[in-house]
């Protein structure tokens, strides 16, 4: 079954890659982040990188001229995740589950306002705080970094991370939610830690 999106065609006017060589170099950074941010993994995140590019590589003569390539790859990469995680998926729904029954049911829990990097680290330059950031997801259990990574960098709505994750609604705003309140407490940890060493 092929779940590939289809691929748009470009207007004209626009200038292809010169190679496919070009087009990996130009695009490698965001495959292997989206990669990295669900899996939690550098080394999983290469090889799916490496087959995003393969499944690339097959669609290239339309893919060189497309103004909504980048789009493309990510949603590629993000499907290809989400897949290989697939495996996990019911190891991290249980330990979930157990963490929801300590806590007790928030699912109708407010919105929380989800602060900025910058908030944790104001002293520290842009690259440093992406590594940060880059970290501290990598804490995160993965019933909760998945969703949080779902909804805050690839812009998915709730309703869609429930249906690709296989869980439901409330349960989808509750992990988020958690996530965001964990992740909160790990960049103010790891900002303080920044900011001493930028003192010191």
């Amino acid at each position: 079954m092929n779940d590939d999106p289809p691929v748009q065609n470009s207007p004209s006017g626009l200038t292809p890659p010169t190679d496919f060589a070009t087009f990996m170099r130009n695009y490698q950074n965001m495959v292997f982040s989206t990669a990295a941010r669900l899996t939690g993994n550098e080394t999983q995140a290469e090889d799916i990188s490496q087959e995003v590019f393969l499944k690339a590589h097959q669609h290239f003569a339309m893919l060189s001229t497309s103004p909504t390539a980048g789009g493309w790859l990510k949603t590629v990469a993000t499907n290809l995740a989400l897949n290989h995680l697939t495996r996990y998926r019911n190891r991290w729904r249980f330990f979930s589950e157990l963490k929801r029954d300590d806590a007790g049911d928030d699912s109708d829990a407010p919105e929380v306002d989800f602060a900025a990097p910058e908030t944790f680290f104001g002293e520290v330059d842009a690259d440093e705080r992406r590594v940060l950031v880059e970290r501290a997801l990598d804490e995160l259990p993965p019933h909760q970094r998945i969703p949080l990574v779902l909804f805050h960098f690839e812009d998915l709505p709730y309703d869609e991370i429930a249906k690709k994750l296989g869980v439901s609604l409330p349960k989808v705003k509750t992990d988020i939610l958690r996530a965001r309140a964990a992740l909160a407490k790990i960049l103010q940890r790891a900002g303080s830690t920044a900011h001493e060493s930028f003192n010191n």
